[in-house]
């Protein structure tokens, strides 16, 4: 894919709402693990390959193993994911594919883990991610 255009040239206040909203993420109690985790699962989803890129370089730098990242696009099918990673995992995955709905059963099972603020922000940071995913693949940027 070529490189279209310099969102933050062409439309530097839009780009700089994302870069408040990432402020705002980097201020809340989510750990580095979960935001990598959310980032790359959703980036995997959407096919997003500078996020995939980006944050996976990320995850590594804050101590995840490569087996977890290797393995996170099946991740219901590994002993490798505590029951809060996996709680907020489903919530990314139904969040990110917002067409099928978020189900009862996967908000309550991330909330009853995790309670209402830490969900909040985690699907803040889904929403966040999705939105640079979206920015990244339709200006065509590519990994370094």
């Amino acid at each position: 894919m070529e490189k279209r255009m310099n969102l933050f040239k062409v439309e530097p206040d839009g780009y700089n709402a994302m870069l408040a909203l990432e402020k705002y993420i980097a201020g809340t109690e989510l750990t580095n693990t979960h935001k990598e985790l959310i980032k790359i699962r959703a980036s995997q989803i959407n096919g997003c390959a500078f996020c995939l890129d980006m944050h996976t370089k990320d995850a590594l730098k804050y101590g995840e193993s490569q087996q977890r990242i290797f393995t996170l696009n099946a991740w219901r099918d590994t002993p490798f994911f505590s029951p809060e990673e996996q709680a907020i995992l489903a919530l990314t995955e139904e969040v990110t594919l917002i067409p099928n709905h978020v189900s009862d059963k996967t908000y309550n099972d991330a909330v009853s883990l995790l309670g209402e603020k830490y969900v909040a922000q985690v699907i803040m940071l889904i929403i966040v991610i999705n939105g640079w995913n979206r920015i990244a693949i339709t200006t065509g940027l590519m990994p370094a």
